[in-house]
């Protein structure tokens, strides 16, 4: 009897390790497993790289296009000279929502008097007379003046008018121009555009020039 019993409770003892055993591999196999779910979730994080590349370079073509956009409506300014070559004044030109503003600030002109001013059509201003920058720049061919049916020119402009000392600051609104190059309307063509300052004021009306008097005050209008 004593023999059968100690092969009975050698026997438990067998059942036993061999259940611990098999109990142990199943969990390394949930262990494995586990390990392996995770990392088949990983390339999830592949997709979120490449919508981070995707946003960082339309970030970058944004950035270019409002670099572009800067560099092509930088202000302007523009130097005006008398008939005898002497800077009277100068204005500085700048792109707006509502066309190119325009700031002047002149002096050594006629004391208390209006001016035409106006935009010419080419970038050239020989003393003493300044017809070498023609006539009022009108990309649209129409008549001059804001009075006429068919005006204004786009190069047509208020008058100014000096004080007691013979000079102007002013704030003007060129609505039918821009800075923009390649734009029909833009002042930056290939032969430049110029401001004159006359010597009478302009009529808003006459034809070709408002009957504005002579050009006593030039400058080109230019990038460079």
């Amino acid at each position: 009897m004593k023999i059968k019993t100690m092969l009975a409770f050698i026997t438990i003892i067998l059942f036993v390790a061999v259940l611990t055993a098999c109990g142990s591999e199943n969990d390394n196999a949930e262990e494995n497993n586990t390990g392996e779910s995770e990392t088949t979730e990983a390339p999830d994080a592949i997709p979120e790289a490449a919508d981070d590349t995707e946003q960082a370079e339309e970030n970058n073509q944004q950035e270019a296009s409002m670099d572009e956009t800067t560099d092509t409506e930088e202000p302007i300014t523009v130097s005006l000279k008398n008939s005898d070559g002497e800077e009277i004044g100068t204005a500085e030109l700048e792109e707006t929502g509502e066309g190119v503003d325009i700031h002047l600030e002149a002096a050594n002109l006629p004391e208390n008097s209006k001016h035409g001013f106006h935009i010419h059509e080419t970038g050239a201003c020989e003393a003493p007379d300044f017809k070498s920058a023609g006539g009022h720049f009108n990309p649209a061919d129409t008549d001059h003046g804001k009075e006429s049916e068919n005006g204004p020119h786009a190069g047509d402009l208020p008058n100014i008018e000096t004080d007691e000392n013979g000079e102007v600051t002013t704030d003007i609104t060129a609505e039918n121009v821009t800075l923009k190059p390649g734009e029909e309307n833009s002042l930056l063509q290939d032969e430049g555009t110029a401001l004159v300052i006359h010597s009478g004021p302009d009529d808003y009306q006459s034809q070709p020039s408002g009957d504005a008097g002579e050009r006593i005050a030039c400058g080109i209008i230019s990038k460079s």
